[in-house]
């Protein structure tokens, strides 16, 4: 399987409006629809973005032109190709407000809200964090995919705090504090369940999900992915709900919501790993309204990025930035509270 981001025979080789998507469909592939099969695999692509272009035969099954409702099978390459700005048009500077915690010379610490994507991609290609940072800061360094200012990321649905560079030798320095991980990453997290223990580590490999390739899956054998380490404690039991914050070790995608997942305690919204049904608890009426109601006010997994620690790489002295929880996250979070207090079930 791959996105080789090459042109298919028909299109024009030198057109740079084309992004090309190829897959190879694992043998025990069960029948799927070919639209659903690609949006599990094209991040950030819609459905409907998907059906328009099999609908100007842009979705291919061994070479041949199919419609949206072709049916995957076991050993089928599919292709795709869609429709995009040129890539010198993706990096283009837009003024959208930044939430600035701290500011000097060297970096800057951003309190990025839920929603916002951080970098321009597929499907995404303004309104991202990158777009605002090159409106607000001249000569960003780039890393080494050409991303302007950024040392590391947190999803677009997670809240919370990052550290840009403003400099060539503040990213060299910060980037390779993020690869020794001696860098200090804690976030809060609300997660479905009860959690067994107060405190614990998960040490488990973490790698692409083979049959979801927009899910990372843990690896228990260790043979596939890669070594990744959360440390977890619990702040509040919420009854069907637990409060916890979670120090990471390392900084793979997705760690949390996949560690937390394969411990049994998906994260409270969060669609990409299940948490986004009715898990824990009753299911009288009145429980699953108010459930449903948590969902409404906070339409995306409970994780915020709240503190962030390292070595500042001018004065070397070790600095700490802190981010409270939005107001989405504490707005359920008091609900909850409520709940447990008058038991509303």
């Amino acid at each position: 399987m791959e996105n080789d981001n090459s042109k298919s025979e028909g299109f024009p080789l030198d057109s740079p409006l084309y992004e090309h998507y190829r897959f190879q469909a694992d043998a025990g592939q069960e029948p799927l629809r070919v639209d659903k099969y690609l949006m599990n695999r094209i991040e950030n692509a819609t459905r409907n973005k998907i059906q328009q272009a099999a609908k100007v035969g842009s979705i291919f099954a061994n070479d041949q032109v199919v419609k949206s409702n072709y049916k995957v099978k076991g050993g089928d390459e599919i292709k795709v190709l869609f429709h995009h700005p040129p890539h010198e048009n993706l990096l283009i500077a837009e003024e959208i407000p930044l939430d600035i915690v701290f500011e000097d010379d060297t970096l800057v610490i951003i309190n990025k809200p839920a929603g916002m994507v951080v970098h321009p991609g597929h499907g995404n290609y303004s309104g991202t964090l990158v777009n605002a940072l090159l409106h607000h800061f001249n000569n960003l360094p780039t890393n080494s995919q050409e991303r302007p200012g950024l040392v590391h990321r947190i999803d677009k649905d997670t809240s919370g705090l990052l550290v840009i560079a403003k400099t060539e030798s503040a990213m060299t320095h910060l980037a390779q504090q993020f690869f020794d991980k001696s860098s200090e990453r804690e976030y809060i997290a609300l997660v479905w369940g009860d959690v067994v223990e107060d405190k614990g580590t998960i040490d488990e490999f973490i790698g692409r999900h083979p049959k979801n390739r927009l899910q990372m899956t843990v690896f228990p054998e260790g043979d596939q992915g890669k070594k990744a380490v959360t440390h977890y404690e619990v702040i509040e039991r919420l009854r069907y709900l637990t409060l916890i914050k979670c120090k990471l070790e390392t900084g793979r995608t997705h760690q949390i919501r996949a560690h937390m997942k394969y411990l049994g305690h998906p994260l409270f919204n969060d669609a990409r790993y299940g948490g986004d049904v009715l898990l824990k608890g009753t299911h009288f009426t009145k429980y699953k309204q108010f459930v449903d109601n948590c969902f409404t006010l906070m339409p995306r997994q409970a994780l915020h990025a709240r503190t962030l620690g390292f070595i500042h790489p001018r004065s070397g002295e070790k600095v700490h930035y802190e981010a409270p929880l939005p107001e989405d996250f504490l707005t359920v979070l008091s609900k909850w509270q409520h709940y447990v207090k008058h038991k509303l079930t």
